[in-house]
């Protein structure tokens, strides 16, 4: 059977398929969940849990961009049960995301972790307490014991924990500013620490793109299973392929490609 292409794009020929951000760890107390202990500590043996906690986000992005892509990169895990981020100078490159179980939560972490959501590679570990969400979820029954629970954690932890006190005294010391955030250098992970995946991460694709030009582009590459965009952030998108085999077909094809004749469409793969 002969072996069909899809139609240009554009007016162009479509490509032929050729043969450490230091970790800033926060005491991070929030109304869905905790932040787990130091990693030295939590890779010994981490607690699993149905909440993960993700550090090194881009603070450039917008709270509401950066909560639909978290969204959209976890939803092919399971439901995603609710994605928490604050903008505030002490949680600021923070987030939290819940599932609906802790084993969803376990495939998600080993799966992303490091992933360049935004050219900085995530930092991703368990949450140590459940999130609202989860609760409300899970044992609704227990659901206002719980909220009032962590409440009074937050009140007694609010003037004695130390981090929250060097916090305040730097920011007396700046007279009540906000702390300007030092600008770090735009980060990239190297394709080579990236292993395959069948899902493929998308940057610097043209505002105006539409999911059939996506679609149009890349199932010309064998077992494409999906094509989604983010609503709220129309220049990146992902694309997942039935296994990494596929997925690697088309990367390798389509990385660098002009789709809208200038800008080249930057294609990366999540990390296992």
């Amino acid at each position: 059977m002969a072996e069909l292409a899809a139609p240009p794009l554009n007016g162009q020929t479509l490509p032929s398929i050729s043969a450490s951000v230091p970790l800033k760890q926060e005491d991070a107390v929030m109304e869905n969940a905790t932040a787990p202990e130091p990693l030295a500590a939590v890779e010994k043996e981490q607690p699993v849990s149905e909440t993960l906690y993700i550090q090194n986000l881009n603070e450039k992005i917008k709270i509401p961009v950066l909560k639909a892509s978290l969204k959209g990169l976890f939803k092919s895990y399971g439901e995603v049960l609710d994605v928490v981020a604050h903008g505030n100078l002490r949680m600021r490159g923070q987030a939290f995301v819940s599932f609906e179980s802790p084993e969803i939560a376990a495939k998600a972490l080993k799966e992303v972790k490091g992933f360049p959501l935004y050219s900085k590679p995530m930092q991703i570990s368990f949450a140590r307490t459940r999130s609202d969400a989860v609760v409300q979820k899970l044992d609704s029954e227990n659901f206002d014991a719980h909220k009032t629970q962590r409440e009074e954690h937050k009140k007694a932890t609010r003037y004695t924990n130390p981090l929250k006190r060097k916090f305040r005294a730097k920011r007396e010391m700046d007279g009540g500013a906000a702390v300007p955030v030092s600008k770090r250098p735009n980060v990239q992970m190297p394709d080579e620490y990236l292993p395959p995946n069948k899902i493929l991460f998308l940057q610097n694709l043209p505002e105006n793109v539409t999911k059939d030009q996506l679609t149009t582009l890349f199932s010309q590459y064998p077992n494409l299973y999906e094509v989604r965009l983010i609503p709220t952030k129309k220049d990146i998108a992902f694309v997942e392929y039935v296994d990494e085999g596929s997925a690697t077909v088309a990367k390798d094809a389509l990385h660098n490609y002009k789709l809208d004749g200038e800008n080249k469409i930057k294609i990366t793969f999540a990390r296992k």
